[in-house]
């Protein structure tokens, strides 16, 4: 993981990473505690704070992309732009920014807030759950990618058409449609005749 100033403090002085502590919340969204992130997938899972951004092109285009086959949740499935926790303190629009940029290598060129949302998504493959209070973006991106392989396997920009094709023929996180559907409104303001 690149080092910012965001994440300097979350890495120690040899190099290896800390314990990830992510930021517990109640149904309203207001925190109540931490938990390091692993533990709080354990079955049943424990609600947290997460975001999910949803980058386009200038042909309004959603950029997806697939997880890299080393990540220990959902790996290899296609999802949204890019999705995450922040870390406890941490605003969720900073959040979004930044790992937009440590995953992707790219810094939205606008990035709105969408609304949050609230979901339990079981992973029937890793035994995981995702219990989240999901904070929704969306916004533009204008440069070219330069995806972190270690967090990132590919990327594709698709219209709505594109989309449902490769939604009936590959594996999508968990959680994809739910934030897809809660974030449409806020797309359908960004993308405006689009079609989605």
């Amino acid at each position: 993981m690149p080092i910012t100033p965001a994440t300097a403090t979350h890495s120690s002085s040899n190099g290896t990473a800390d314990a990830i502590l992510l930021e517990l919340v109640d149904e309203d969204g207001v925190t109540v505690g931490t938990a390091e992130k692993l533990t709080a997938h354990q079955p049943p899972g424990q609600l947290h704070r997460a975001f999910s951004v949803f980058l386009f092109d200038d042909r309004g285009r959603l950029l997806l992309q697939r997880r890299a086959l080393g990540k220990y949740h959902s790996p290899g499935v296609w999802s949204n732009t890019c999705c995450g926790h922040p870390y406890p303190g941490e605003a969720p629009f900073a959040a979004a920014a930044r790992r937009t940029y440590e995953e992707l290598g790219v810094s939205p060129s606008l990035l709105a807030e969408a609304g949050t949302i609230r979901y339990n998504h079981p992973d029937p493959a890793s035994g995981l759950v995702e219990q989240e209070y999901n904070h929704l973006f969306v916004g533009l991106v204008q440069s070219p990618l330069r995806p972190d392989t270690e967090e990132v396997g590919d990327t594709a920009f698709v219209t709505p058409a594109e989309l449902a094709e490769r939604h009936a023929r590959d594996t999508f996180s968990a959680w994809f449609p739910t934030v897809l559907d809660a974030a449409r409104p806020a797309i359908r303001e960004l993308t405006g005749p689009a079609g989605w």
